[in-house]
């Protein structure tokens, strides 16, 4: 009987922390769904990359391969 009692102990709280984890995770989604990564930022914000002019040479490609490893 002590052995059915620890089993059905285990098997609550094991069903409890996986209810949890399941209704945190539908609330993250509901927190993010709706946020717009993609908007134009506010404020002062400072273009970090320039388009190049020309596409780089496959000497240049190459170097860049073996230097980053891309």
């Amino acid at each position: 009987m002590k052995t059915v009692w620890q089993m059905v102990k285990v098997f609550l709280l094991f069903t409890g922390c996986t209810i949890l984890f399941y209704y945190s995770l539908v609330w993250f989604n509901r927190e993010y769904e709706y946020y717009h990564r993609y908007d134009e930022p506010k404020g002062s914000a400072v273009k970090v990359s320039a388009a190049e002019s020309a596409p780089p040479s496959w000497l240049d490609r190459l170097l860049f391969f073996y230097r980053d490893g891309e």
